[in-house]
């Protein structure tokens, strides 16, 4: 009875929350990511060489690094419900304010007002998902929600090219529409998050009252668990070293995720293809890492391991970019960033199932969000440094090795973790 009163709760509870948050990430990606294919024609229109736009791609992230912590403690106090909307509806309006952009410092300024509406976000719902999902079911979940990364890319990549084909309509670039027109889904669905989105199992009346009794009760003995050997105050969120070493494992998988989504289009296009083949063949990788991603997420789960599964991910990955320095064809550059997007999305899940089994409260807040806030300046190091090496050099190969040992740096990062003890299992015990 016990176990069908649970499966009945988390399909229903599954089905309300997975898909409506999944279509969130895919429009905030989408926002994120969209630069890349807008670089196509818009550098060329601004003048912008490879550096200035790896600089201005960047520092997304800063606003991103300095909003971060504050924006997931004000969500833990006033609800996902109200600072979910406020977080889409801003980013949606600054995302469209990039058609107006005119030169290099006032792209700078939107990316970095763009970094910190979004702030919050992505760390915002990896807690609000604790909040409903028992820990055996974490890292599912996440690679569920995060499947919305990738899927962006392969519906984003061939509507961003079509976009960019209404250049000279009522006398905008094809590249203003393109922000415009993406733009203003998040707007929409910051409205729609403050009527659909229910901030705790206790409040959740579409719940049958047996699955609400059994929901809270699970959850609250979760907590109690880690509230006996947890750290749950916010200083101890932000100085906990499991915390700092697993935000320097993020750093490598973002500059790794980021050079994909903002310099893949123009790797891809550099073998002389159109801009709509790109569309279509930039979409190939991200449909590949789907299926990887969520098996891997599944294995973790059923055998309680993540270590490994972040490690031999990040190795992937790092070949893969390898690869992509030397590949000397589109054929050849494809299969090498399919193993990039395959080793950078499996990473994802069992890396981000960690920190919620060590740390409750404000403290997990803050420690999601120092993970995603440190992790994400890899974001800016990634696609700076492609663009500053193919400036100096006239290549992406320098750049594209530079992120691959970063991403081997993650993993030796997460085996020294693992082998000094603190290991976090996906049981839900405290690392020791």
């Amino acid at each position: 009875m016990a176990d069908s009163l649970e499966r009945a709760t988390m399909r229903r509870v599954s089905w309300r929350l997975v898909p409506f948050i999944c279509l969130l990430y895919f429009i905030a990606f989408i926002d994120r990511v969209n630069i890349g294919f807008a670089a196509l024609t818009m550098n060329k229109d601004l003048g912008f060489s490879s550096a200035v736009f790896g600089f201005g791609a960047g520092v997304f992230f800063f606003g991103y690094f300095l909003f971060e912590v504050p924006s997931n403690i004000v969500l833990d106090k006033v609800g996902a419900r109200i600072w979910i909307a406020r977080v889409m509806i801003t980013w949606g309006i600054i995302s469209g304010s990039f058609a107006f952009v005119s030169g290099e410092y006032s792209f700078y300024v939107l990316r970095f007002l763009l970094g910190a509406a979004e702030a919050g976000f992505f760390p915002g719902i990896i807690l609000y998902l604790s909040y409903w999902f028992p820990t055996r079911y974490r890292a599912g979940v996440v690679s569920l929600f995060m499947a919305a990364a990738p899927i962006s890319v392969v519906i984003g990549s061939p509507l961003s090219s079509a976009l960019l084909a209404m250049d000279g309509i009522w006398g905008l670039h094809g590249w203003q529409w393109m922000f415009i027109i993406e733009a203003i889904p998040a707007v929409i669905l910051g409205v729609v998050v403050l009527f659909y989105m229910t901030d705790r199992p206790e409040k959740a009346k579409w719940l049958p009252e047996d699955q609400r009794n059994w929901l809270v009760a699970e959850m609250n003995e979760e907590h109690a668990r880690k509230q006996v050997a947890a750290k749950h105050g916010i200083l101890a969120g932000m100085a906990d070293p499991r915390v700092l070493a697993l935000a320097l494992v993020y750093f490598g998988t973002s500059a790794g995720l980021y050079t994909l989504g903002i310099w893949a289009p123009q790797i891809i296009k550099s073998f002389g293809l159109s801009t709509m083949a790109v569309g279509f063949l930039n979409g190939v990788p991200p449909t590949i890492a789907i299926i990887a991603m969520i098996l891997w997420a599944r294995h973790s789960d059923k055998t309680g391991e993540r270590t490994w599964h972040v490690v031999i991910a990040c190795l992937v990955a790092s070949v893969g970019l390898m690869l992509a320095g030397g590949a000397t064809s589109a054929l050849a550059v494809i299969a090498a960033l399919s193993l990039v997007n395959v080793g950078i999305s499996a990473a994802k899940p069992p890396l981000w199932a960690m920190p919620t089994m060590f740390l409750s409260g404000q403290a997990a807040a803050v420690g999601i969000a120092t993970i995603n806030s440190i992790g994400n300046l890899g974001g800016f190091v990634g696609p700076w440094a492609i663009g500053w090496i193919k400036d100096q050099t006239g290549s992406f190969t320098g750049g594209l090795i530079f992120v691959s040992g970063l991403l081997v740096l993650s993993a030796v990062v997460t085996l020294i973790v693992a082998r000094s003890g603190r290991r976090t299992e996906a049981t839900g015990a405290v690392a020791r």
